[in-house]
């Protein structure tokens, strides 16, 4: 176990690194830092007082009318809480200090959790209010190295009073525990005090309104039954006399007892030590503070760092978490909810097209205005043939409405299956992911999406998302291998240069630039390859007879490696397109959760739960 004494630093950094680390596992929707034992003993207990000038805080803790304030009184001097013969109901603590102590220590953050006001009568700590506050006051009557607090009840029907108690326990030192013949074995005291024996707190009992000599055979055995029950190994043992006028005048006397008792009581000996009224103050200050301060700071340490209880176990708590997300977010992923097999490709005639565009706008100089020039000529002699086409088989049909309604056909297919593996999740998924995908279900009909969906899928606008991916490809092919697009712009050259003289001779010949328009009214297949050829060369349709080739069909390396490049642009565009619809499917259908389940699921690879490691694994090593 690290020494407190050498840890401060330590300390700190698993303190700060815990408080960036909570908003990011908040994600995880675990239970909050704020109410775990080892966190609040971290917060309240060890990074206010480590490396603190020494001092002790000692309060007063107890159930509900037992004299309480009654003990604080006599230990303050005077009646600084106030006390009745009816249950006078402190609910909120008061604490005395030495002078000038605020001067040197910060108050505030040695009660994280409380609202630190000014004493300024003995009932502020009567009052009903939901805020936690502790009333302060510095008395000259006060050791220059003790703090002493009065509590709320325990034991109170008012939970929010035991969570009070609960603050001041983890930030005492020393826990002065008032006891009665009614309280000694009450259920919520004994849980009470089992924690701070957990912790390792030093205990003063003080077994009050105790009839003597009565009751001096019967109290070792409430006590006993106590200290089994609970655990405490008490520092010192007093009992106090059942005395209303003289608690009132503070002037009860408290009888120190051994503990574990040696023999029986001598009542009837005045000058016995054991009937002599001791002063709690002085017994108080003459304690071993260094003793006591650092076995209370050691016993919170032991806490926080306990594998089973402790930060290790939080942190064993995220990880078992996120690979709860891990899970729910691989059954969600959008590869498995739609997986379409026969997703439609886009056009090859538009491929083609948006290809030759790109090489046609990487041309400079006399090339672009000899090809410019051929092309313009072939489109213009071509025209002719391109109008009898028409005529013979009507209006072409714009390439990409049959692709879209292609997609379409997909799209159904796939919101089909994504609505059945949605459904079969809802019912036997992860049990994160069923309460989230019935609400969906239930909230959003298939009659919406697809409505939505179809909307968004009229405006799509093909040509564009095409045209920019291939301008996407082909300058990453132009960046990534400079020395054979260089090779292709020289052989585009030597065609532009030899052009004029290929077209003269294939026209020549009788079938001239018509054959795009010609060929396919023809039935004769060696016609038609011909005519192909010709037509080709002069209008540039899709190959010249050695610059152009390199964009489509035909011989050579530089040809198959654009045929490559031609079939991967056709199934990038495909999974371009299924992306589209994920996106879609998500926005209208799933929302944020599969972001949110991704994120929760990476929360052990974030910088903040680093961190936390770090600063705990430090912490481990420290020498004890």
């Amino acid at each position: 176990m690290p020494d407190p004494g050498a840890t401060p630093a330590a300390v700190h950094d698993l303190c700060a690194a815990l408080e960036v680390f909570e908003p990011v596992a908040q994600r995880l929707q675990l239970p909050p830092l704020a109410g775990r034992e080892w966190y609040e003993l971290l917060m309240r207990k060890l990074r206010p007082q480590l490396g603190e000038d020494s001092f002790l805080i000692a309060a007063v803790v107890g159930g509900t009318n037992i004299g309480k304030s009654v003990v604080f009184n006599h230990a303050a001097g005077f009646r600084a809480s106030a006390t009745s013969p009816l249950a006078s109901g402190t609910r909120h603590p008061t604490c005395l200090a030495p002078t000038g102590f605020s001067r040197r220590h910060d108050v505030g953050a040695l009660f994280t959790g409380f609202t630190v006001t000014p004493w300024t009568g003995a009932d502020g700590a009567l009052s009903d209010e939901a805020q936690h506050r502790l009333f302060w006051r510095e008395s000259p009557e006060m050791p220059a190295n003790l703090l002493l607090l009065d509590t709320p009840d325990i034991d109170s029907d008012a939970r929010i009073n035991w969570e009070r108690a609960d603050h001041v326990r983890q930030a005492a030192d020393l826990l002065i525990a008032v006891l009665t013949q009614q309280k000694y074995n009450d259920a919520a005291v004994k849980e009470f005090f089992r924690k701070a024996a957990a912790e390792e707190k030093a205990v003063v009992v003080i077994l009050n309104q105790v009839l003597l000599p009565e009751d001096e055979p019967y109290w070792p055995l409430w006590l006993e039954t106590f200290c089994r029950e609970t655990g405490i190994e008490p520092q010192i043992v007093y009992v106090a006399p059942a005395d209303r006028r003289a608690a009132e005048a503070i002037e009860l006397p408290f009888f120190e007892r051994a503990w574990p008792p040696e023999k029986p009581a001598k009542t009837d000996d005045p000058k016995s030590p054991r009937v002599e009224s001791r002063s709690l103050l002085s017994d108080l200050s003459r304690l071993r503070f260094q003793e006591i301060k650092w076995r209370s700071l050691r016993g919170s340490l032991r806490q926080t760092l306990d594998p089973a209880s402790g930060a290790p176990a939080y942190l064993r708590e995220v990880r078992a978490r996120v690979q709860e997300f891990r899970a729910a977010s691989e059954q969600l992923s959008a590869g498995k909810l739609a997986e379409v097999k026969d997703w439609p490709t886009a056009p090859a005639a538009a491929v083609v097209s948006e290809l030759r565009r790109w090489w046609r706008d990487q041309r400079e100089g006399w090339s672009r205005q000899v090809h410019g020039f051929y092309n313009a000529v072939g489109a213009g002699i071509s025209w002719p043939f391109q109008k009898l086409k028409v005529l013979v088989k009507g209006e072409p049909r714009p390439l990409f409405d049959a692709y879209r309604e292609r997609e379409w056909s997909g799209i159904l297919s796939a919101v089909s299956a994504v609505y059945d593996r949605l459904t079969m999740l809802a019912e036997l998924g992860n049990e994160l992911l069923q309460p989230r995908l019935q609400e969906i279900l239930n909230g959003t009909s298939r009659t919406q999406v697809l409505d939505e969906l179809k909307r968004v899928h009229r405006d799509v606008r093909f040509e564009e998302e095409l045209r920019l991916l291939v301008d996407d490809e082909l300058k990453t092919f132009r960046s990534d291998s400079p020395n054979a697009y260089e090779l292709f712009r020289k052989v585009d050259m030597a065609a532009a240069a030899a052009r004029p003289v290929t077209s003269v001779a294939l026209f020549v010949v009788g079938f001239g630039p018509v054959g795009h328009a010609v060929t396919p009214i023809f039935a004769d297949a060696a016609m038609q390859g011909v005519v192909h050829i010709a037509g080709d060369v002069v209008g540039g349709t899709v190959a010249g007879a050695v610059g152009e080739t390199v964009l489509s069909s035909g011989a050579g390396t530089s040809v198959g490696y654009f045929e490559a490049r031609f079939r991967g642009l056709q199934t990038r565009y495909a999974a371009q397109r299924a992306a589209w619809l994920a996106g879609q499917l998500q926005r209208t259908l799933l929302g944020s959760m599969p972001g949110d389940l991704q994120q929760a699921a990476s929360t052990t690879t974030s910088e903040e739960y680093r961190r936390v490691q770090q600063a705990l694994e430090r912490l481990q090593r420290m020498p004890g």
